[in-house]
């Protein structure tokens, strides 16, 4: 799948950079990509996307300084310079792009405000969908984050055509600093999204028999709102030891038998690894913790050597997942890899239950409560009120 990633914000820029590096380390091109930013600082710090591709806008009202963590001015510069993002996406072609992916934390102001504004405006100009890859912010990191996500988050929900979340509290360690965690998050973030996107290209270890190309993916995540990811991943097991010889008696007849009969057993062990791998990939850590018999839609991808991947395991493991969501809609298929590892990942579509999102909100109610609260305390007025003034 072919996908053109804008990197907005700081931590937008800072993964699409990763992405744009894991596609030169691999050799390939399905990924290109732009960053995005008010912070002239956080752009120069990326190493991977080309100078010409990283777009400093908001020169003339913030200097290069970034917003802060002020969401609106980020939408507001966005809006009016969405031209200029839309001319560079332009210059780096997207004749032959699937998808775009639009990556933002969204407690910030850049990425969080932007995002939205960005989505809706490349919808009006391009037929390809338009998602959104968005992180939370841990609770840790204060309530006006919450408060910028849940508010960006809402408007997301409506103009993306669907909105991957990765959530921040769940996957950073008891005890570690979020600062800590943020490039072993990262790390997370661009494995998973990684190989679901590269599935159905051709890669140097062949065409899988079960192809999971664009359309596929597409048409799983056709529903919009929300959805999460899940992986696993297991080590590749090499058998050094060779068949015994056989008894003089049996020959070669009870030989070749022998040989048969292990190589049903190797079969049976390759079905029933998938099976728990895709298990433990739905089953375990999700990109955003959900309840995930909400899915509307399912997507399960196998990557491996091709030796590991099996068409019979792929297919039982399809039907538990089915069996496990709320759609009846359960795409799937392998991607074979030249690695020492068979990775299982499980993308649930349309989720309509996840806590932390509620919880997100709840903050986000509770914290415009406060801020109008505190609006109309104010300190009293050494003039009173009825003086008319001088001049208005």
């Amino acid at each position: 799948m072919r996908i053109f990633f804008i990197g907005f914000g700081q931590a937008g820029g800072k993964i699409v950079d990763m992405f744009i590096e894991q596609d030169k380390r691999l050799g390939t091109s399905s990924f290109r990509g732009i960053a995005v930013n008010t912070a002239r600082t956080d752009l120069m710090g990326l190493k991977n996307i080309e100078l010409k591709d990283r777009i400093l806008i908001g020169q003339t009202t913030v200097k290069g300084h970034g917003v802060g963590t002020d969401n609106a001015a980020g939408a507001k510069i966005t809006f009016e310079e969405s031209d200029a993002i839309i001319s560079a996406i332009d210059k780096r072609g997207t004749h032959d792009v699937d998808a775009f992916m639009i990556v933002a934390g969204l407690g910030g102001g850049t990425g969080s405000g932007g995002t939205p504004v960005l989505a809706r405006q490349l919808k009006k100009i391009y037929r390809e969908p338009v998602y959104v890859l968005g992180i939370l912010p841990a609770p840790e990191e204060g309530r006006l984050y919450s408060y910028n996500a849940a508010r960006s988050l809402a408007t997301l929900i409506k103009e993306a055509d669907n909105t991957f979340i990765f959530d921040n509290s769940a996957w950073k360690n008891e005890g570690e600093s979020v600062k800590s965690a943020f490039q072993r998050l990262n790390d997370e973030i661009v494995r998973r999204f990684g190989v679901l996107f590269r599935a159905g290209e051709v890669g140097r270890a062949g065409v899988g028999e079960m192809v999971v190309d664009s359309s596929e993916i597409i048409n799983t995540l056709r529903g919009g709102g929300i959805s999460s990811v899940g992986y696993a991943v297991s080590e590749v097991v090499t058998r050094k030891g060779k068949p015994g010889m056989g008894s003089l008696i049996g020959g070669i007849k009870g030989l070749r038998k022998k040989e048969a009969n292990e190589e049903v057993l190797l079969g049976e062990d390759r079905t029933a690894k998938i099976i728990s791998l895709v298990r433990r990939a739905m089953l375990g850590r999700l990109t955003i913790p959900c309840d995930y018999s909400t899915a509307e839609r399912a997507l399960v991808l196998v990557a491996g050597p091709p030796g590991e991947l099996d068409r019979k395991g792929i297919e039982k493991a399809k039907s538990w997942v089915e069996e496990n969501i709320a759609g009846v809609e359960v795409r799937g298929g392998d991607y074979p890899v030249n690695s020492n590892y068979v990775a299982a990942v499980v993308m649930l579509a349309t989720v309509s239950n996840a806590p932390r999102i509620k919880e997100l909100m709840e903050i986000a109610r509770s914290t415009k409560e406060d801020v109008a609260r505190s609006a109309q305390e104010q300190k009293p007025s050494l003039v009173a009120d009825d003086i008319e003034p001088l001049f208005e």
